[in-house]
């Protein structure tokens, strides 16, 4: 399997090997790495991984689906690394990513059961382990530079911490996140984490991650890599949980569905990591209905789905929210799938996200032909949800069915049932809906005391964390002196 950038996949040479890609973030060209062409599964392939999956666990199932995509791992160490990885003991749950039903025909995915308690653990913490291995293997040292707009951070630090060979400097939006997320990353003391609060948003953060990586000679010179979803393997880890949903719900002793039948899947979207990984999926083979885009009032995604336009926003345009991890303008991995609705056309590719975006702030497809095709040839639609939204989804859901979720899952929940109660074009049933959980209430306890008066339980072992010192430095939205930070701890 070789791996080529989505701004330069029309030029000359070979393609990368996922080894030679797994520690860095954008493509020296400033593109994003996508497999040359997607692995294709037939209904009897997928049938099989149900198997694996039923029989053997989602380890086995997620060292299946990687051994797709990576040949240059020996497979008794990728499947020792998968094992590794998914743990009862880590997520909590043998099942490591469980369905729950909701109501009629609509299913939440537990994804945050991991050590931080949202869904990025499920890819950091595979990518934690892929790192120590290529590092111990091939003598290196690196240095990871990632933004966050809430749970990435803690995330990768709790992947890294300790991992020899790794430092790790984590960008996030200045008093952008909640307390919960800012302790959970403020208060780590391992010597190999350092945490920058920005004067600014999530994309200034992102912003700075971006424009390091393309300075070549200091990305080079110092080791840069990230953890950010820009980078291919961990996303690629992201797209394990959409075959294990679909498992589970086709499975479901009431249900009459079998492997072939469609699901659909609702996504809170921010960056569009986790909801291009469902689109790998379905690219792949999984027989994906529709993949719904849920975003808060931080909408780009929203309004290209529906008109075709790409505008993003600044920072002073850029809304701060309730479900504060998606209040993001400018979603990276929006390339990928950009990339791919325009055939593979890098050239055109590179116009929009080098040329458009930077001199106009968007880019228009209203009229291009493949966007008019867009929902029959992707499945992609989309969805808005606001304050006040989510609330009322946090109440409804809590008093119709004691379940407690948070503010991301509820700007899912919306719009999944929006999709769901649509009047439908045949009198056929909308096919089951699975919505994407992203993090656990109490990462978010002010907007779940504000909807419903009662704190959300606390995890023990995050008892009194506010309390705890904090290691943070606050910086300006300065490249430059982002750069000399680096070099200083380099350095010591």
């Amino acid at each position: 399997m070789r791996y080529i950038s989505t701004r330069s996949a029309n030029t000359a040479g070979e393609g990368r090997r996922f080894c030679e890609i797994l520690l860095e973030g954008l493509a020296p060209d400033g593109g994003l790495y996508l497999p040359e062409k997607y692995p294709r599964l037939d209904p009897q392939a997928i049938d099989r991984l149900q198997g694996v999956f039923q029989q053997k666990g989602y380890a086995d199932l997620a060292y299946e689906i990687l051994s797709l995509f990576i040949d240059d791992i020996p497979p008794e160490d990728l499947r020792s690394l998968c094992l590794k990885t998914y743990t009862a003991k880590t997520f909590g749950d043998d099942l490591i990513a469980p369905v729950r039903l909701l109501e009629p025909n609509l299913y939440i995915q537990a994804l945050s059961n991991g050590p931080t308690l949202a869904f990025k653990d499920m890819a950091m913490q595979l990518l934690g382990n892929l790192f120590e291995y290529q590092l111990a293997r091939s003598g290196q040292k690196l240095n990871i530079l990632g933004a966050t707009s809430g749970d990435t951070g803690s995330a990768a630090e709790y992947a890294m911490r300790g991992k020899r060979g790794v430092r790790v400097f984590m960008t996030s939006p200045k008093d952008r996140m909640s307390v919960f997320q800012q302790a959970q990353m403020f208060s780590l003391q391992d010597e190999n984490i350092f945490n920058i609060a920005v004067e600014g948003v999530f994309d200034d953060c992102q912003d700075i991650v971006k424009s390091v990586s393309a300075d070549l000679a200091f990305k080079s010179k110092f080791s840069i890599g990230t953890v950010n979803s820009i980078n291919w393997a961990r996303l690629l880890a992201q797209v394990v949980y959409y075959f294990a949903g679909y498992f589970q719900v086709i499975s479901k002793s009431h249900s009459d569905l079998r492997v072939g039948s469609l699901v659909s899947f609702t996504v809170p979207s921010g960056n569009f990591g986790n909801v291009c990984a469902g689109h790998v999926a379905k690219m792949m083979g999984l027989p994906i209905d529709r993949l719904v885009v849920a975003t808060n009032e931080n909408d780009v995604l929203d309004e290209f789905f529906k008109t075709g336009i790409y505008k993003v926003r600044n920072a002073q345009n850029t809304h701060e929210t309730s479900s504060p991890s998606m209040d993001i303008s400018k979603a990276s991995n929006f390339e990928r799938f950009v990339f791919d609705l325009l055939d593979r056309d890098s050239v055109l590719t590179n116009q929009l996200f080098a040329q458009d975006v930077v001199a106009k702030g968007y880019f228009d497809l209203s009229k291009n032909k493949q966007f008019g095709d867009l929902r029959k040839r992707f499945g992609f639609v989309s969805g808005r949800s606001t304050h006040s939204d989510r609330l009322k989804t946090i109440q409804s859901v809590y008093k119709d069915y004691q379940q407690m979720i948070d503010p991301h899952t509820a700007d899912g929940v919306k719009v999944a049932r929006e999709y769901q109660t649509a009047p439908q074009n045949t009198s056929q049933t909308p096919s089951p809906m699975i919505v994407l959980e992203t993090a656990l209430p109490i990462k978010f306890a002010s907007t779940i005391v504000e909807a419903l008066g009662v704190e959300p339980v606390r995890p023990s072992q995050f008892n009194g964390i506010e309390a705890l010192p904090r290691r943070v430095l606050n910086m300006p939205a300065d490249v430059q002196r982002i750069k000399d930070y680096i070099e200083q701890q380099c350095a010591d």
